[in-house]
């Protein structure tokens, strides 16, 4: 295949942001609409964070488990069509914020609503569904058999980190995980009904996705909670000390945005006891991934090369040290056990020779950010002019401000570099940045919809190192509409990456965009 034909376009946007009546963006109606509209707009590409339980900070990057699915994303809807609620019980839905998520009511009547669904499939479960979770519960039972119990436990323990419990349940003596298991086999089963339905929706939802010629790109932390069920499960393949804490922590060193550094505070894996494992808890979380998504974003890719460990009880993470990562021996088992990995790298920050070469040796693509762009420097590595095909271009992040929001808020001198750069005035900035990002070289491009929307700061979805309000930003209903839809459809297809007229159409063909358009609704 050509590279033309490689050329693809994508909107970044995670499902809690979807609009409806349930507080929290679901699997439900919205996510089929917004399936619809990257298909009208000429997508290929659907970009969202994880999909796990979050825990405290509402962080997708803080679950409860890299297996397991977020309960909050399941659509009530479709548990009333599955006849597991009735009218009454979604008549009774709150009356919700419709522009963000406010999660501490929606936590609780979405806890509430799963609970009565699973007491109706109690009282009479239906012959087809019971089997279908028996099968569910029997292929998940890697994960599925102490999640589901560390979730019990933990609501047994008001919400307490697992290193606070019994002492015989931290080190998970035998006796009393067996014990355990019998005390609360009510909560035990209701958590696996929990992510059957999820995991039933969201196969519902890809499969929908998928038929329509658009890929998931899903996400994978390097780095998992210090209170979930991987570490508390799997003590042994991470640094932690007698009392289950951790010995060491994740972070990064001081630099230019920070002068104390990031102290993430997860723990650190011990890598001589994966790689004696030959990576056998890797393989399975990239298995299970892969089942859910099409495509990895893997988040903190330098990690793989080598981790700043900070020592436990330290405040910032000035003082740390490199530690290598066996990188190259994990990625090569991956695909040993996997096949060829549909990764991307992230790769922002301080970027080493190093961390390149593995990049390289896997030909992952890297990513580049264009609100990073503009430093008035002609040989920036994200200028558009200087990317290689092999790449990722974004105008923004999760992580960052929206890029008006950006526009805004920076020093005149960058917004200066930018007009000129762009050769536009700065009016519509959120849309020259998609321009750019769209008729660049690079093979993939990916725009947060708060981008196609041209909102502000008002609407960006996380601040690093802020504890709370993050990840509450929602759409209204009809934002997505067909107007928007066509205006990204053109920018689109004028820039060749709509993969399904690059394959019928030849390059000496005459350009007819009516005719264009007709065919992709075919």
């Amino acid at each position: 295949m050509s590279q033309r034909y490689n050329r693809r376009a994508g909107i970044l946007l995670h499902p809690t942001s979807l609009p409806g009546r349930f507080g929290i963006g679901c699997l439900g109606s919205q996510a089929f609409h917004f399936v619809d509209f990257l298909q009208a707009a000429g997508q290929s590409l659907w970009q969202i964070c994880p999909l796990g339980p979050t825990g405290f900070g509402d962080s997708p990057y803080q679950c409860f488990s890299a297996f397991a699915g977020n309960p909050l994303l399941i659509d009530p809807s479709n548990l009333h069509q599955m006849k597991l609620l009735k009218n009454k019980q979604l008549d009774s839905t709150p009356d919700f914020p419709t522009g963000r998520v406010d999660y501490g009511p929606v936590i609780e009547w979405k806890h509430g609503i799963l609970r009565e669904a699973y007491d109706a499939y109690c009282a009479k479960p239906a012959p087809g569904l019971a089997d279908e979770f028996a099968l569910f519960k029997r292929e998940n039972a890697g994960w599925l058999d102490d999640f589901t119990l560390f979730m019990a436990l933990k609501d047994a323990h008001s919400g307490a980190p697992w290193p606070r419990w019994e002492r015989e349940l931290v080190q998970r003596d035998p006796e009393a995980l067996k014990n355990a298991r019998g005390k609360f086999k009510h909560n035990i089963e209701r958590s696996a009904f929990c992510q059957f339905l999820f995991f039933r929706q969201w196969m519902t939802l890809k499969r929908y996705a998928n038929e329509r010629e658009i890929q998931i790109i899903g996400d994978l932390p390097i780095f998992v909670a210090h209170d979930s069920a991987d570490v508390w499960a799997n003590q042994d393949i991470f640094k932690l000390d007698d009392a289950g804490n951790p010995a060491v922590m994740a972070g990064v060193p001081p630099d230019y945005f920070s002068k104390t550094g990031q102290l993430w505070g997860n723990p650190l894996y011990d890598w001589d006891k994966l790689a004696a494992r030959k990576f056998d808890w890797w393989i399975e979380r990239c298995s299970t991934l892969l089942k859910l998504v099409d495509i990895v974003r893997v988040d903190h890719f330098r990690g793989f090369e080598a981790c700043w460990e900070v020592p436990a009880g330290e405040e910032t993470a000035v003082v740390g040290r490199w530690v290598k990562t066996p990188g190259e021996a994990l990625f090569t088992a991956l695909r040993e056990a996997l096949g060829e990995l549909p990764v991307i790298a992230e790769d922002l920050g301080l970027i080493t020779q190093e961390v390149d070469a593995l990049r390289e040796q896997f030909r992952f693509p890297g990513m580049k950010v264009l609100q990073f762009a503009f430093g008035g420097k002609p040989h920036h590595g994200y200028l558009p002019h200087n990317y290689e095909p092999n790449c990722v271009v974004y105008t923004g992040t999760h992580d960052n401000d929206t890029a008006l929001g950006w526009y805004l808020s920076t020093n005149e001198k960058t917004r200066e570099a930018a007009r000129r750069y762009l050769w536009v005035d700065g009016s519509n900035i959120a849309w020259d940045l998609i321009h750019a990002a769209l008729i660049s070289v690079a093979e993939t491009a990916i725009i947060p919809m708060q981008d196609v929307l041209g909102l502000g700061n008002d609407a960006r979805m996380n601040i690093p190192g802020q504890a709370g309000g993050n990840w509450t930003w929602r759409m209204f209903p009809g934002q997505a509409n067909e107007r928007l839809a066509a205006t990204l459809f053109e920018q689109t297809m004028l820039s060749n990456r709509i993969p399904r007229l690059a394959r019928e159409y030849d390059e000496d063909d005459a350009f007819d965009e009516a005719e264009l358009r007709e065919k992709l609704k075919e």
